[in-house]
This record gives structure tokens, sequence and C-alpha cells, in this order.
């Protein structure tokens, strides 16, 4: 399987691996299924949520 990005959507990510999302609920991410999610990197995302990409990226890349 490939490996995600930080530059993937949060869509692509769920959609390439389902397994991603407890790892993203758990680190703040709770709106895994608004719009925003379909149109937003994952390193948007963290950014806004104020999460370290490169340790959310480690933990999301170990699933």
């Amino acid at each position: 399987m490939a490996g995600i990005t930080k530059n993937m959507t949060i869509g692509e990510i769920l959609r390439t691996n389902p397994d991603v999302a407890p790892v993203l609920m758990e680190a703040g991410m709770h709106c895994l299924g608004c719009p925003s999610a379909q149109a937003e990197s994952l390193e948007e995302a963290a950014m806004v949520h104020g999460i370290d990409i490169e340790e959310l990226m480690t933990k999301v890349n170990a699933i």
C-alpha cells in the first residue's frame, strides 16, 4: 500500500486506509466527514488544529 503524505486530503487518506480514522480522532480531528476534510490537506488540518504534522505523520504511517 502506498504511504500517506501530508499533502493528501483527509478524504483521500480515509479512502486509502480507513484504519487511520482513530489516529486522527485521537489527535483532535473530529470532523472527518465534514466538507473541509474533502478539500483540506492533512498538513493544513494539522496547522488549523495546532497539531505537529511530523508527529502525526509518524503515527499515521505506523498504521
